[in-house]
């Protein structure tokens, strides 16, 4: 089972609309059973996932403090894949949480204040020894910052080539529990997320320790009860 954690300190980069897609995308291209995972204790991810009509992904109920043990366990009931969602701090517990990741996907917006941020999770990142990969995510189309987001965050690790742009269909979609490549119509929208997984398979596959990461230049930086966990699903 790979695990896949999707971390920034910067609130609004859009971590769990990111975390509920790939989740879904794994499921549609054949990578499942997938189970889903929130230790943001505002919970927007759980609450897309109790409007969600379809059976897939599962979600995990669990605590940090388990979640190592959890894990093993899920693995030898045949999860395949995990996508944890974290809150917008970088804490002991989102720590704990990166441990156990096999890929630590970093959504950020192409702005300088969101780029500026990126810094001190990267650290956070690097310094568990755990491979990460940038997601320029809310781009609008043709404008010269998302340019320059890619050329900036391309020096400092892996980018993903699939920009996400900001599109009304994304917000539409979540209201009711689905994702966009489950709307009608094939949207450009679905087509970004589909490339997306389809390149974070490849690193999953692929990769399995991190390379070391280069310092971060100082313009990058910014000065549920414990017990088994509990899967559910919808027959």
């Amino acid at each position: 089972m790979k695990v896949v954690v999707v971390a920034s300190q910067k609130g609004g980069s859009g971590k769990t609309t990111l975390a509920g897609h790939l989740a879904v995308q794994a499921e549609l291209s054949g990578s499942g059973p997938v189970g889903l995972i929130d230790v943001d204790p505002q919970g927007s991810l759980a609450d897309w996932w109790n409007e969600r009509a379809a059976p897939n992904p599962f979600f995990i109920q669990t605590a940090v403090p388990r979640l190592a043990a959890d894990i093993k366990e899920l693995a030898a009931h045949g999860l395949e894949l995990l996508v944890i969602d974290t809150p917008p701090a970088l804490t002991s517990t989102i720590a704990e949480v990166i441990r156990v990741a096999d890929l630590v996907v970093i959504p950020t917006r192409p702005s300088p204040h969101d780029l500026r941020s990126i810094g001190a999770t990267m650290e956070l990142v690097e310094h568990l020894g755990k491979p990460l990969v940038f997601v320029v995510n809310g781009a609008s189309a043709r404008a010269k910052i998302t340019g320059e987001a890619v050329s900036l965050l391309s020096q400092h690790g892996p980018l993903a080539p699939s920009i996400i742009h900001q599109r009304v269909d994304f917000a539409a979609s979540m209201i009711d529990g689905r994702t966009v490549m489950e709307l009608p119509g094939g949207s450009r929208s679905a087509k970004e997320i589909v490339a997306l997984w389809d390149y974070l398979e490849t690193r999953l596959s692929g990769t399995r320790r991190s390379r070391r990461l280069p310092m971060v230049p100082a313009g990058l930086r910014d000065s549920a009860p414990a017990g088994e966990a509990k899967v559910e699903g919808r027959a």
